[in-house]
């Protein structure tokens, strides 16, 4: 059996926000499962001792412009919210708590998630937005709410992050292909041509 595409990211990365947007396609293609594993990045940086982008001055003024770009040329829409970064554990909760039920419902709910932070520039921290994300698609929001503060989906996001520092990911997003790794929007490419020739 081929093994399947992982996707690690963060709610709070805008090149997680770029790649969610054409993962599922590079797996359509090659016929390959993706699993989505929201993490916190905010454990990673600690781990790195490393500052978010938005504070890194010369690198943010590039990758602001090369956000701007990237989104325009694969046509996803892009506002740069006015908190940035944010921690994201009621995201990646209610993901957990989704995927439980269906793991494609659980992926709309990260496309949708995503797309309130970085579309629409609405805060998503709050659990009450987050709830609102589930509620538009059909799920029970007061069950989204009680997920979220269930120690179940609270653990879970933390041993996918440690399991993502023992793995050695360093940023968002993160793929895997069996033990190959690949960091960034940017290897997407090479992602799909490494399924397509079976590696090198």
């Amino acid at each position: 059996m081929s093994d399947p595409i992982e996707f690690l990211f963060d709610f709070s990365s805008p090149y997680g926000y770029v790649a969610a947007h054409r993962i599922e396609e590079i797996g359509q293609k090659h016929e390959r499962e993706v699993i989505w594993k929201p993490f916190l990045l905010g454990a990673i940086f600690q781990v790195n001792d490393q500052r978010p982008l938005k504070d890194q001055a010369l690198k943010w003024d590039y990758s602001s412009h090369d956000l701007s770009r990237t989104a325009r040329h694969y046509g996803v829409k892009w506002t740069l919210p006015e908190i940035f970064p944010i921690p994201t554990q009621a995201a990646g909760r209610a993901f957990y708590w989704i995927n439980d039920q269906d793991r494609g419902l659980a992926k709309k709910f990260a496309l949708a998630a995503y797309q309130k932070y970085f579309a629409d520039g609405v805060d998503i921290r709050p659990k009450e937005v987050i709830a609102e994300v589930a509620t538009g698609l059909g799920l029970d929001g007061a069950a989204c709410l009680a997920a979220m503060e269930d120690d179940v989906y609270k653990l879970k996001l933390k041993e996918v992050t440690a399991e993502a520092i023992e793995r050695n990911v360093c940023g968002s997003p993160f793929f895997f292909i069996g033990d190959e790794p690949f960091w960034g929007n940017d290897r997407l490419d090479m992602i799909d041509e490494w399924l397509e020739t079976g590696g090198w």
